[in-house]
């Protein structure tokens, strides 16, 4: 019996599956709808598609934590902190989203914990974490009974300075388990052993938020898998479910970033070191950037509303993908998503019930996708996106075409405008880069994109709709690790104990894991004394001595320098600071070897009237049949199983040796 390595990632719309043979390399894809409701029904039902393979190890992509947040799904949520720290979450960072100007029209909107959840405990530590004020156990005990009572059954605890000195909140934590044995706890030198206290305290709170759904959801799937697993985190690792449950946060961006992985692998095996990656599902569209074959990291990110200064890919999702709903707003313009239809109803195509039209619904009408998905599997109702069409056309005043067309249009400008607050806002030429586009309705607008972005090309990865599921595959075990150290002079006896702690968590980690001799990545946040932000750059590995302090330094100058355009590198009035000490932990593994495309399959080339300009005949390719060097002139549709390429007149599609279709203006 043959032997494989799979990846199940569990989006809005479809569940996606992806299996390795260990043996032959042989890559083997499928879909299944999604479930809301249970997302493991939709983990099994994929499962269930592959047959009854020997299973050497599962990955899996999830978006349970990311849904809770972005649906502002939180209840039942104690935040206790500082004596005197109780508003930290009000003031917040005293900052209006679009600057100043917007301050009139801005609502503050509402905490993640409200004031009267809000519980302080007296007791002090310094910036350095020297014991100011003893901590009291007395009132700990009083805010934990105080918590009982209430119900509140998930916790986060934030104390000054922790990140310092994590005793006093450990010792919160000793009493929450003696009087609130229920609670479910979550503590920022356990989360995030950095300074700034208020995004320190809502990446607990989101921590502790997500962390009861995440353990029913984890704990359900492993029971009915029977076997362990493995879950993609943000920061572009993965880590086993038993130790992911601990530090649920780190997967609120899972799928988007081994998307953003898979893809990075396909295109730079092609040659493309240097990539914009889009993934369009069926509720959103996700945005990264690669750049010398790796994905950009930050840990400025945000989930929903709320900021997560956890380590991860850095990705835009904007909600613009095939269930986007189109609809008139009360100006009488066509507006479309951020909502979307989902898996369940669905576009109206879907025939489940929904209600509104779609991007889906346009495709459909246009002939842009044949009236099936899946090779046949789910059948769509032409008439019925026929019908929401033209009722939708009718208020706006246009013919049905032009309706259909103005949706896609829309979308196509949404997702253009993710891609460029990821390049031109962070000094990027879009220009540069070809985009690598995936997922189910990624390939669906590539044509578009050209146009509007001046890329100079698409390329679409074979199996586009399982890219990300094929990404879990290609993806470390990894850890992030980091702590807090502000200094102008940072002693290399400092800087060996700190990088040493570090590196011993890490160690221990991935010796959990199975990983004997794991690989450590060391970096540094440094700035210019008086700066209020940090640049981040890689530390090298071996010996910290006075020439290792020098380099970083350099890099740091040099750093500065490309994102700011200048530095102080000769200029001792500007000292350099350093903040934060950083380490991850990477176990590493196998990855799957992406094979050549040595001839084409069966399929064969039909018509179907299809509109572009004008409604024609226009010939449906089939990809399977497209051999390497195969060149397509549009009009034209390239159909597989998972996804479509309606390839627009005055563009040429070609297929390289790895399949990838590649496509650009003439």
């Amino acid at each position: 019996m043959r032997s494989v390595r799979i990846g199940v990632d569990t989006g809005g719309t479809f569940t996606d599956v992806v299996a390795v043979d260990e043996q032959t390399g042989e890559i083997l894809t499928t879909k299944t709808p999604s479930t809301p409701a249970n997302p493991a029904d939709g983990f099994m039902a994929g499962l269930g598609k592959l047959g009854e393979p020997e299973v050497a190890s599962i990955v899996h992509g999830t978006t349970v934590a990311t849904n809770r947040l972005l649906e502002d799904r939180i209840e039942s949520l104690g935040f206790i902190t500082t004596e005197g720290f109780e508003f930290v979450l009000e003031i917040a960072r005293q900052s209006v989203p679009d600057g100043y100007g917007n301050s009139y029209f801005w609502v503050k909107p509402p905490r993640i914990v409200p004031v009267h959840l809000v519980k302080t405990v007296g007791g002090r530590l310094d910036h350095l974490g020297e014991e100011v004020r003893p901590f009291s156990e007395e009132q700990a005990v009083e805010v934990a009974r105080w918590f009982r009572a209430k119900g509140i059954t998930a916790i986060g605890v934030c104390f000054l300075h922790s990140y310092a000195n994590p005793e006093h909140e450990r010792r919160m934590r000793e009493v929450l388990a003696r009087e609130h044995p229920e609670a479910v706890v979550s503590l920022s030198s356990d989360v995030l052993r950095e300074y700034r206290e208020y995004e320190r305290s809502v990446t607990t709170l989101v921590d502790a938020a997500v962390k009861p759904a995440m353990r029913g959801y984890l704990a359900n799937l492993s029971g009915r898998l029977g076997r362990s697993f493995s879950v993609m985190k943000s920061n572009g690792g993965v880590l086993s479910a038993r130790e992911v449950v601990n530090q649920p946060i780190t997967t609120v961006l899972s799928g988007p970033a081994a998307g953003a992985l898979g893809a990075a692998l396909l295109a730079g095996t092609a040659g493309h070191t240097s990539v914009i990656t889009l993934d369009g599902g069926g509720t959103s569209t996700d945005v990264a950037v690669v750049i010398d074959g790796e994905p950009s990291i930050t840990t400025e990110g945000t989930i929903g509303r709320y900021p997560c200064k956890i380590p991860m890919i850095d990705i835009v999702t904007v909600g613009a993908g095939g269930g986007s709903i189109a609809w008139i707003s009360p100006e009488g313009t066509l507006k479309v998503g951020p909502r979307s239809a989902g898996a369940d109803p669905g576009p109206l195509c879907y025939g489940k019930g929904g209600t509104e039209v779609t991007v889906t619904d346009a495709h459909v009408f246009l002939g842009r996708i044949p009236p099936h998905l899946l090779g046949g599997e789910i059948p769509l109702d032409v008439d019925a996106a026929r019908g929401g069409i033209e009722a939708l056309a009718d208020k706006l005043g246009l013919t049905p075409e032009r309706t259909a067309t103005g949706i896609l249009e829309i979308s196509a400008f949404n997702q253009s405008n993710a891609i460029r607050r990821l390049t031109v806002k962070r000094g990027l030429d879009v220009r540069d880069f070809p985009l690598v586009t995936f997922g189910g309705s990624g390939p669906l607008l590539a044509c578009r994109l050209i146009d509007i972005l001046g890329l100079p090309s698409v390329v679409v990865p074979r199996d586009p709709g399982n890219v990300s599921a094929f990404g879990l595959l290609t993806v470390d075990v990894k850890n992030d690790y980091v702590r807090t150290y502000v200094t102008r002079d940072l002693s290399l006896g400092k800087a060996v104990e700190i990088f040493h702690d570090l590196e011993h968590q890490a160690a221990e980690a991935l010796d959990r894991e199975g990983f004997s001799e794991p690989v450590h990545q060391r970096s540094a946040d440094l700035r210019y004394f008086g700066q209020a932000y940090e640049v981040r750059v890689p530390a090298p590995a071996g010996e910290i001595d006075e020439s290792w302090h020098e380099e970083v330094v350099s890099r740091f100058h040099d750093a500065h320098e490309k994102l700011y355009g200048y530095a102080y590198r000769d200029d001792p009035r500007h000292g350099v600071e350093w903040v934060n000490l950083r380490v991850s932990g990477i176990g590493p593994i196998n990855r799957p070897v992406i094979p050549r495309l040595d001839k084409p399959g069966p399929g064969a080339t039909s018509v179907r009237p299809v509109h572009f300009e004008e409604t024609r005949d226009t010939p449906i390719h089939q990809r399977a049949a497209l051999g390497p060097g195969a060149t397509v002139s549009g009009p034209a549709v390239i159909e597989e199983y998972g996804s479509t390429i309606p390839v627009h007149p005055g563009f040429t599609a070609k297929v390289d040796e790895y399949g990838n279709v590649e496509i650009s203006r003439d």
